[in-house]
């Protein structure tokens, strides 16, 4: 019988299996790092529980793990709303998609709508600012434009210029504490006010800054470089991801993939 059932199992299976890893798995790694991943297992755990009791007839149990799981999908819209809103900027990105390509054969979207990035001067400020340990947070906009991040600052409206990046952060400017957000090629806004991400990942010694860098790129498809104030290092986040003291060169051609 078990030949039988293997013999019966049609491509459409075992492509719908496949489909369902590669779900899972995208939703394992949005809530990998946050509070939600426990709730996640719990949820998988229950819902395997549900399974067996009900491959072995127990009617009790079945009923009463059969109400929770049908009033499992609003719990978690509730629960998981940061990463379900993540999830559908990651779907509706065609950038991502495309940079995916390589990891799914099967996708191969084509988007070209390149950025004119001024991104030696962004690398020069940025740079600089580590030497002096100069605290800064510039966040680069791809598709995402940011608007409701950007009506919480000051307009700026300026070509980028390296002297323009460094008297923003300087530290007695009144522009420099909070976030400078760029598109295309100006600056479009600075002070601004960004969501804080409570990934349980980040390091205790990062402050809201770095925070505020991956809480920014949970939410959007934006790149956000941090400059320590105390170290001196360069690091960026990008997908959630932060990724601690990167070079000059490093993050100069960083930018030359994601914005030429």
């Amino acid at each position: 019988m078990l030949l039988v059932g293997l013999f019966s199992l049609r491509i459409v299976d075992v492509v719908d299996i496949i489909l369902f890893a590669i779900l899972l798995y995208e939703i394992y790694n949005l809530v990998k790092g946050t509070a939600g991943i426990r709730i996640f297992i719990g949820i998988i755990a229950l819902y395997l529980i549900w399974k067996v009791v009900k491959a072995f007839h127990m009617q009790l149990l079945t009923e009463i793990l059969g109400q929770f799981i049908s009033v499992g999908v609003i719990a978690l819209i509730v629960v998981f709303q940061p990463e379900i809103r993540q999830f559908l900027l990651m779907v509706g990105n065609l950038r991502i998609i495309k940079n995916q390509r390589r990891r799914f054969l099967f996708w191969r979207f084509k988007v070209n709508n390149p950025i004119n990035l001024n991104i030696d001067k962004i690398v020069k400020a940025c740079q600089k600012m580590a030497e002096t340990k100069t605290g800064a947070l510039i966040v680069i906009a791809q598709q995402n434009e940011l608007a409701q991040y950007i009506a919480t600052g000051q307009q700026v409206e300026a070509y980028i210029s390296e002297v323009l990046i460094e008297t923003i952060f300087f530290k007695n400017s009144p522009l420099h504490d909070g976030a400078v957000v760029i598109i295309g090629d100006k600056i479009r806004a600075a002070r601004c006010i960004l969501p804080v991400s409570n990934k349980a990942t980040i390091p205790p010694f990062y402050g809201l800054r770095h925070r505020a860098a991956v809480g920014i790129t949970e939410k959007s498809d934006a790149i956000a470089i941090i400059v320590s104030e105390e170290r001196g290092e360069i690091a960026y986040s990008y997908e959630g991801r932060l990724f601690e003291n990167i070079s000059p060169t490093g993050l100069s051609n960083l930018l030359e993939s994601l914005f030429k």
